[in-house]
Parts: structure tokens; sequence; C-alpha cells
């Protein structure tokens, strides 16, 4: 094949500089190809990296949702260490309000935690035992890709309250006494970019899903949406009982740990179902706590006698082939 002029060639010729690599479309590589961005600047360079898929909102997995799960996860945070019963969620075509009723985030560190990466009080296990987050950075993407995004803490009869523009300050309120009384907590309300999410949509189907997740996993925890309360007593039995299409042959085992739930069943469906959490996180690919479930299942199968009308026998394949369960476990920070 005769090389074109876009093609890289090697000459062998050059065997003590390892070869001669020419590309004649190339310019010069000099100093001025480096270059350092900023935190902003970067995550609104390389979404994608922070936030995965962009899309519309068309689609569960669209970064639209990552960005509310991101604010939603601190308030969720906040319920596992005690603090806060109860969330606020206004969703809008295009706009997100969260506010939580937890200790609210303190308010000589607002602007830190909401514009400077790597930034947060998740790397040990002092004030944040079980969260989701760990890297400092969820809340920053959120406020990087907003149009505009807006936080408020109040905090023991204080308040302080910064609104951003694409991740630049446009106001900031600095600490001011609370003349209302406002209880604890922190309110993130944030507008994405449609510069960068085109045409999108928040769609109500996807976040339900997600904020029944959430009580599920968090028993006691209600969660208004647009005024509708959500809210689960049996965790993950209720989920369980949520994603199943046919009704168990037997009563749902139902088993719970200080830091582990988990729930097991089987049905005449064709196949295996599995979910699995961890600090709140569905772990959709996997983990050790998903396979050894499967594996206790596999292993266990042969001999169990579900008592249904026809007295089936389930053989280790059969246990597996028709088995619905889920599993939540909770780890410190420390063993994470």
């Amino acid at each position: 094949m005769t090389p074109t002029d876009t093609e890289i060639t090697y000459t062998p010729s050059d065997k003590n500089t390892g070869g001669e690599i020419n590309d004649q479309t190339s310019g010069n590589y000099t100093g001025d190809d480096i270059k350092t961005l900023d935190w902003r600047e970067h995550i609104r360079l390389r979404p994608g990296m922070y936030i995965g898929n962009l899309g519309d909102g068309s689609q569960s997995e669209d970064g639209v949702y990552v960005l509310l799960k991101e604010v939603l996860d601190n308030a969720i945070d906040e319920y596992m260490m005690g603090f806060g019963k109860q969330i606020d969620v206004t969703v809008t075509d295009t706009t997100v309000t969260v506010r939580d009723y937890g200790r609210g985030i303190p308010l000589d560190k607002l602007v830190d935690v909401s514009s400077k990466m790597n930034t947060g009080a998740k790397y040990d296990s002092k004030a944040f035992k079980k969260s989701v987050g760990l890297n400092g950075v969820g809340i920053k993407a959120v406020n990087a890709l907003s149009s505009d995004f807006f936080i408020q803490s109040w905090r023991d009869g204080q308040t302080h309250a910064v609104d951003y523009h694409k991740g630049i300050t446009a106001t900031d309120s600095g600490i001011q006494p609370d003349t209302e009384s406002t209880p604890n907590g922190t309110l993130v309300r944030f507008t994405p970019d449609a510069g960068i999410f085109k045409d999108y949509r928040y769609h109500e189907e996807y976040i339900v899903r997600l904020i029944k997740n959430y009580t599920f996993l968090n028993t006691g925890l209600s969660i208004y949406f647009n005024g509708k309360r959500y809210y689960s007593r049996n965790g993950l039995l209720d989920l369980l009982k949520e994603n199943m299409t046919q009704d168990p042959l037997y009563p749902i085992i139902h088993l719970r740990g200080e830091d582990i739930e988990c729930v097991i069943t089987h049905t005449k469906q064709f196949g295996e179902e599995y979910y699995s959490f961890v600090n709140g996180q569905h772990t959709t690919q996997g983990g050790t706590w998903r396979n050894s479930g499967r594996h206790i299942c596999k292993s266990r199968g042969a001999g169990v006698r579900i008592a249904d009308k026809n007295q089936t026998h389930i053989t280790r394949h059969g246990a597996r082939r028709s088995y619905c369960s889920e599993v939540y476990r909770r780890f410190c920070k420390e063993r994470a």
C-alpha cells in the first residue's frame, strides 16, 4: 500500500533514534500548546469525564439525572448520619431544587465545597462514616455545568448563600444572621446549561424511580417530590415487591443487621434477578456482595424444597433460574 499524506510512516534506516515519525499535516509542537485549565474550564470542556453521557433527559442515564443525583446524595448522606428526616425535591422541565434538613454545610466553607475541586468532608470517617461520595467532585461538577447554580446553608441561627453562573461567582452574601429562624440544612437550586445539554427536559418517571430507591434504602426517610411524599417502612422488602413481576413461591425472606439488609425469594419466572446496593449506590455492575449471594444460592440450591402446591424440588440450576434477591451494605470509609 502506498502511504498517503495523512498516514504515519516509520523509517527503519534510523536505527539509533528508534525511527522517525513523519506527519505532514501536523504543525510544530511547542510550549505554547501546553495549557492549564482551571476546575470550571476542565469540567465544561470534558463533562463526560465527570457525569458520563450528556443526553437530553430522554434516557434515565442521561447527565441531567446524574446532576440531580449528585445533589441528592449529599442530602441522603446527612440522613444516614442521623440528621434530618425529610428532603424536599422540586423539579420543573429545566430546573431542580433540593432542600435537606441536616446539619447544613459549615458556613465558612460554603464557597470551598461548591467551587474548589477535591474539597469535602468525606475523606475520613469523622463527619461522614457511610457516605456515597468520596472524591470531593460531585457538587462542583453540578455547579460548572449549570447556567445558574444557587446554594444556601443554614446553621444555628446564621446563613450563607452564594449564586453562580456557569461556575463563576455572581453574588456572595457572606455569613449573615438568619432573621427567620429557618431550620438547619442546605438548599441547592440549579439549571443545567442548555448549551451543553441540548434541548434537555426532565422526565418525571425517571426521577420517581430514583427517589423510590432512595426511600427503600433509607427506611424512615420522607422525600417530597413536587409535593408528593415517598416513604418506605420495610426497606428492601418494599423494593423487591416493587420490582417483582410474579408472585413469590413462598414468603419473602427478609434479613436485617446493623449495616446490612437482604431479601430473597423464588418465583416461577425464568432467569435470575439481582439488585445490589452499597452506601446508597446501585451497583449495577455487580460486585462482591451480589456475587456471594449467587454463589450461596448455587452451592446450597440442591435439596431445597419449595412448599407450593406441586411440592417442587429445586435443583442447583433451578434455584438460580427463578431466584430474586436484593442486598444492601453500608461501609465505613476506611473499609470501602
